[in-house]
């Protein structure tokens, strides 16, 4: 008996299986990524919101709350790329 076509079909159900393993882990990673940029995306339109609306009640303080502003925009940004790494760790570690 002919093992040769058995054995090719075989190796090619493996390869297969493996692109198929690498292309579910790269979809894995975008749409965790994507999720991972869904509240931080709200935190960040809230605190400009704020941002807007505290500045035309009170004008004066302008300088302090915009200096707060940025504090928390950065705070807010660092998620993003936190759940970006995690997912870059969790792509070629798994």
């Amino acid at each position: 008996m002919d093992f040769s076509l058995i054995t090719q079909f075989a190796a090619t159900v493996a390869e297969n299986e493996a692109i198929g393993r690498k292309g579910l882990k790269a979809i894995a990673l975008g749409v965790g990524a994507g999720l991972g940029t869904i509240g931080p995306g709200i935190g960040v339109g809230y605190i400009f919101g704020k941002v807007i609306e505290s500045v035309t009640r009170q004008p004066e303080m302008k300088d302090e709350i915009t200096s707060i502003q940025w504090l928390g925009f950065a705070l807010t940004e660092a998620i993003v790329f936190y759940a970006f790494i995690f997912g870059l760790i969790a792509f070629f570690l798994s």
